[in-house]
């Protein structure tokens, strides 16, 4: 334990700064160091934390209890693509008049939904009723991206003259 004088002092002639690491200790902490460019290389890491930080999107589909097959396919294409890019996707189904006495319907698209991006996709938050709407959230699952492998390139052919 050094007085705080004595500390200064050294500081200065070091030509460094006495910067209190923690103050919440007892005593409190102190270190000489060069404050600006710790300041510099914390302001770095911080830049790079954030730069390394996954961004979650949420993404929002629609669907409605009739969807034709084809149409059907089309969006759980699109699912599965913001699923694959790292998104959470927001499935609504959209019920319009006598379709909100047959919400069941809108409950087995949602569950076939689920069935068929099984392997990409996990439940975020389970189906409900949200007025004339059923909505559902779901993630990508917690798997490493797997990366395709290039095959290797051909040589090029001698060049005869």
């Amino acid at each position: 334990m050094v007085d705080t004088r004595d500390a200064v002092n050294q500081a200065r002639a070091l030509d460094l700064d006495l910067v209190e690491v923690a103050p919440q200790a007892d005593p409190p902490v102190a270190r000489i160091m060069d404050y600006g460019k710790y300041k510099y290389e914390r302001d770095v890491k911080q830049k790079e934390a954030r730069r390394k930080q996954s961004r979650t999107g949420l993404k929002e589909i629609k669907f409605r209890p009739k969807i034709d097959p084809h149409d059907y396919a089309t969006k759980k294409g699109h699912v599965e693509r913001f699923l694959k890019a790292g998104s959470r996707v927001k499935v609504t189904i959209m019920f319009r008049g006598r379709e909100m006495a047959h919400t069941d319907l809108g409950r087995k698209i949602l569950d076939r939904l689920v069935a068929d991006l099984k392997d990409v996709a996990q439940v975020d938050a389970a189906p409900k009723q949200d007025g004339r709407n059923m909505v559902m959230v779901i993630a990508p699952t917690k798997r490493a991206p797997v990366k395709e492998e290039q095959a290797p390139m051909p040589e090029p052919a001698p060049a005869t003259e």
